[in-house]
């Protein structure tokens, strides 16, 4: 390998992008070039310097619901042309290229988050969470779409064991965005979605287990927040990426809303 062949793929082989037999042949030239081993230094440490002086931002909810429903649009239009035909790249690739690039932002901001966050030990939890998450896809976030609780609350009748508390939040900035069937601990249990700003809270309920009442708990994980509470035998879960300050806000103002 030549210094040059060496310096044009320094980059890579430091991201760990390389086959391995050509990342094999640039350490190997390392080992023997000063100049270039000096190079590659230099690279790692304006790399690392670079990284660490990064400001990293967690992305709401809406940003990864649209991200996902790019990059399906942007496969589907790639999918539907014909291989190997003359097809004008300025069409399709740079609206993948662009949804992968934004993809690669969100999922390093939502690696540093993870690494920064203890797993959730509690498996109702992470069930709850993944439910959560599946909901951000496109198309799965209501079953029924209205801000209006009486067209909401009578659509879970008959489809799950017990109604759900769906009520109007949207004076104080949490808009009802609608509700949809979900599926934790084996059985189906409601969920009722609402919204701030970019941030989207699902509300699961499902009859309680457990005998008595259980005041509201706070836990967070992997960048999501959790408010749980136990009342009148219905299990409650409330969700979202939303800061932990306004979650409360909205459990509180839920919790008050729905008593009355």
């Amino acid at each position: 390998m030549t210094c040059a062949d060496c310096l044009e793929n320094l980059g890579p082989f430091i991201d760990g992008e390389l086959p391995v037999v050509e990342a094999a042949l640039v350490e190997s030239h390392l080992k023997s070039c000063q100049d270039c081993a000096a190079a590659h230094r230099r690279l790692v440490e304006t790399s690392s310097q670079v990284k660490g002086a990064l400001t990293r931002y967690r992305a709401p909810d809406v940003l990864k619901a649209r991200i996902r429903a790019s990059l399906a649009d942007a496969g589907t239009e790639a999918l539907s042309q014909p291989v190997l035909m003359a097809t004008p790249r300025g069409r399709v690739w740079p609206r993948i290229v662009a949804a992968a690039a934004a993809v690669a932002i969100v999922s390093s901001a939502l690696t540093f988050a993870s690494l920064n966050r203890s797993p959730s030990a509690d498996p109702l939890q992470q069930e709850v969470l993944n439910s959560h998450i599946r909901s951000l896809m496109p198309g799965h976030l209501t079953d029924v779409a209205s801000n209006d609780q009486h067209n909401v609350k009578p659509w879970f009748n008959g489809r799950v064991d017990v109604s759900p508390a769906v009520p109007r939040l949207d004076s104080i900035g949490f808009p009802l965005l609608g509700g949809r069937l979900d599926y934790v601990e084996g059985r189906n249990v409601a969920a009722v979605v609402y919204g701030r700003r970019q941030h989207m809270i699902n509300v699961f309920s499902w009859p309680a287990a457990a005998q008595g009442d259980l005041a509201p708990a706070v836990s967070s994980a992997n960048g999501y927040n959790f408010i749980r509470a136990r009342r009148n035998g219905v299990e409650v879960w409330i969700v979202s990426d939303l800061n932990l300050r306004e979650l409360e806000d909205f459990a509180e103002r839920f919790r008050e809303a729905s008593a009355r």
